[in-house]
């Protein structure tokens, strides 16, 4: 069974990360990654997070959309896209520009735990999904830059 429980962060704090497992992508696939990415976008439209991304431009939103997607599926060994389009990640600095707190990353996270149960359900490999997680849940810590209110 899945653990989606969220770590604490804590700004400043850049625990070891571990890919996810070689294996998830291959599983998922492209189509179905960028869905997953698209998803937890659409959940975050209308969310408490919204103000941290480009909500009121619908290109600027898809691009947003289509830049995590990139990074994930990279970071999950497929294709290189986000180098190719945008330079190496540095996602720290990338992010610096929003006021991201621990409130605001638990809540990314929580879209996520509602979506990754869907992949378990369409067959991919329990132990992929959960690296997943575990990744997300170390690393999005480290784009805590703000003290929480």
């Amino acid at each position: 069974m899945l653990n989606l429980e969220i770590m604490p962060g804590q700004l400043g704090v850049r625990p070891p990360v571990t890919k996810p497992h070689p294996g998830f992508y291959p599983q998922v696939g492209e189509a179905r990654f960028r869905k997953l990415v698209d998803d937890h976008y659409e959940l975050i439209r209308d969310s408490d997070i919204a103000f941290l991304f480009p909500v009121n431009d619908e290109d600027d939103f898809q691009q947003a959309k289509n830049n995590a997607a990139d990074f994930f599926i990279q970071i999950c060994g497929g294709p290189d896209y986000f180098n190719q389009h945008r330079g190496e990640p540095r996602m720290v600095g990338r992010h610096a520009p929003f006021r991201i707190d621990e409130a605001a990353r638990r809540r990314w996270l929580e879209f996520y735990a509602q979506l990754l149960p869907q992949l378990v359900e369409e067959g991919i490999d329990e132990a992929y999904v959960q690296s997943f997680w575990d990744y997300i849940n170390v690393f999005s810590g480290w784009m805590i830059n703000t003290p929480s209110a």
